[in-house]
C-alpha cells in the first residue's frame, strides 16, 4: 500500500509540473505576440505621424495669387514629393524650385484643377505618362533638369499652350503625337542636343515662339513655311550652314536670331520679308565682306545689333552686284 501512495505522489508532483511548464510556454508565446503586435502597430503609428507632419509642413507653403492656390516651394530640400500631397488636389499651380527634386510623382495625374507646373532647377529625370491625363494644364515648365525623354502621352495635354524644355542636355527627339497640340504657341527647347529639327514643331499650328538655341541643328525643314503664326525664332549657337528658301514665306516673322552659325549666305529672297524687324547674322562665316556705314553704327556691341535687317540688305544688294559684274564678265569673253 505504501508502494502505491508513494507512486501516485509522484504522479501528481509530475501533473502539477507539466501544468506549470505548458502555461509558462503560452504565456511566453502570447507575449512574443503583443510584442511582435505592437511593434507593427508602433511602426504604422510612426508612419502616420510623418504624413501629418509633412502635410502640415505642405500647407505652409500653399498661396493664393489673383484667386489661384499655388504651392511655392523655394530652395528647400524635397527630393521627392510625399503621398499625402494627394489631400491638396485642389491646388492649381506648382512653383517647386531649387529642391533637388528628382521625380514627377504618378500620383500627378489626382490634380485635375493643375493649371501650372513649374519644376525648374530640379534634377527631374523623367516625366510620368501618368501627366497626360491632366487635360486642364496650361503650362508645364521643366527647364534646368536632367530629362532625356518626353512621352507621347504629353499629347494628351490638350490644354497645353507653353512647354519649355531649356537646358536638358542630352534631350534630343520629341514623339510626333506631340502635333496634336492645338493651343501650343510657346515651345523652349534651347540648350539640349537636337540634331534634327523635331518634325512635330514644325506641324504645330499655333506655335508662335520657338527658341532651339544651343543645340546642333545642321539643317532647317524645307517645309518650315509651314509655321505660319511663328512671329519669333531664335536659332543662335547652332551649325547652320544654309536656310531654305522657304523661309521666306514666313509671313508671320518678326525676328530671326542665327548668330553663331555656319551660315556661307543669305537668301535673296529673304530681302521681301516685309514684317521682319530683327534679324542677327553675327559670328557667321559668311561669304562676302559687308560693312555698314558708320553713320548707322557705332563701335558699342548693342548698336549694331539693332541694324542686323539693315546689314541683310546691304548684303543681299552687294551679292546681286557681283551676281551682275561675273554675269557681265561672261558676256563681254563670249
Amino acid at each position: 500500500m505504501a508502494g502505491v501512495a508513494a507512486c501516485g505522489s509522484v504522479s501528481s508532483i509530475k501533473a502539477v509540473w507539466e501544468t506549470r511548464i505548458r502555461r509558462n510556454r503560452e504565456e511566453l508565446e502570447e507575449q512574443r505576440r503583443r510584442t511582435v503586435g505592437g511593434g507593427a502597430t508602433g511602426r504604422l503609428g510612426v508612419s502616420v505621424w510623418e504624413d501629418r507632419a509633412a502635410l502640415a509642413r505642405l500647407k505652409q507653403k500653399l498661396q493664393t495669387e489673383d484667386g489661384r492656390l499655388i504651392l511655392r516651394i523655394e530652395q528647400e530640400e524635397w527630393k521627392s514629393l510625399p503621398g499625402c500631397l494627394v489631400q491638396l488636389s485642389q491646388v492649381q499651380e506648382w512653383q517647386i524650385h531649387r529642391t533637388g527634386l528628382l521625380k514627377i510623382p504618378h500620383f500627378i495625374s489626382s490634380f485635375q484643377n493643375l493649371l501650372v507646373l513649374d519644376l525648374s532647377r530640379n534634377g527631374v529625370t523623367e516625366i510620368p505618362k501618368q501627366i497626360g491625363k491632366l487635360t486642364r494644364l496650361r503650362e508645364l515648365l521643366l527647364s534646368y533638369n536632367r530629362i532625356q525623354f518626353v512621352p507621347e502621352e504629353l499629347s494628351g495635354c490638350e490644354s497645353l499652350e507653353r512647354l519649355e524644355l531649356a537646358m536638358n542636355r542630352d534631350l534630343s527627339k520629341l514623339p510626333n503625337q506631340l502635333m496634336t497640340l492645338t493651343k501650343l504657341h510657346h515651345l523652349d527647347l534651347s540648350m539640349n542636343n537636337f540634331s534634327i529639327f523635331p518634325e512635330c514643331v514644325v506641324a504645330l499650328p499655333a506655335l508662335q515662339w520657338l527658341d532651339m538655341g544651343g543645340n546642333c541643328l545642321q539643317h532647317l525643314p524645307e517645309d518650315i513655311h509651314r509655321m505660319q503664326k511663328l512671329h519669333t525664332l531664335w536659332l543662335q549657337r547652332n551649325e547652320l550652314e544654309r536656310l531654305p528658301e522657304n523661309i521666306t514665306r514666313m509671313d508671320s516673322l518678326d525676328t530671326l536670331v542665327l548668330s553663331s552659325n555656319q551660315l556661307r549666305d543669305i537668301p535673296p529672297l529673304m530681302e521681301g520679308m516685309s514684317k521682319l524687324r530683327f534679324v542677327n547674322f553675327r559670328d557667321n562665316p559668311l561669304t562676302l565682306d559687308v560693312t555698314l556705314p558708320s553713320r548707322m553704327v557705332e563701335d558699342d556691341e548693342d548698336d549694331r545689333e539693332m541694324f542686323g535687317r539693315e546689314f541683310m540688305h546691304m548684303y543681299i544688294q552687294e551679292s546681286r552686284k557681283r551676281a551682275y559684274a561675273v554675269l557681265n564678265m561672261h558676256c563681254v569673253n563670249r
